[in-house]
């Protein structure tokens, strides 16, 4: 069970260990855009090129090492992953 971030905060979700990425925290995106080269199917981007989450931010099973990687990669410190957390 985890969840995964918003480009500040991650949340991981389901019983299963779904992750769940809550988006990109807009006052830390600085438009990188690295999670989104990383896990384009948690995080997109809006029109100025920073990251946001991708639906309710829910990372399905088997992609939460890529939420970790976004956030391994993130220069700006702005994506977190918070574990323990089921919706």
């Amino acid at each position: 069970m985890r969840e995964a971030a918003r480009e500040r905060s991650a949340r991981s979700g389901s019983e299963r260990g779904a992750s769940r990425p809550d988006g990109a925290e807009s006052q830390s995106c600085q438009g990188h855009a690295r999670c989104n080269a990383l896990a384009p199917e948690l995080f997109a981007l809006d029109a100025f090129g920073n990251a946001h989450e991708i639906g309710d931010g829910r990372v399905p099973a088997g992609l939460e090492d890529k939420a970790f990687l976004a956030k391994a990669n993130c220069p700006e410190l702005a994506v977190e992953v918070i574990e323990g957390e089921g919706s």
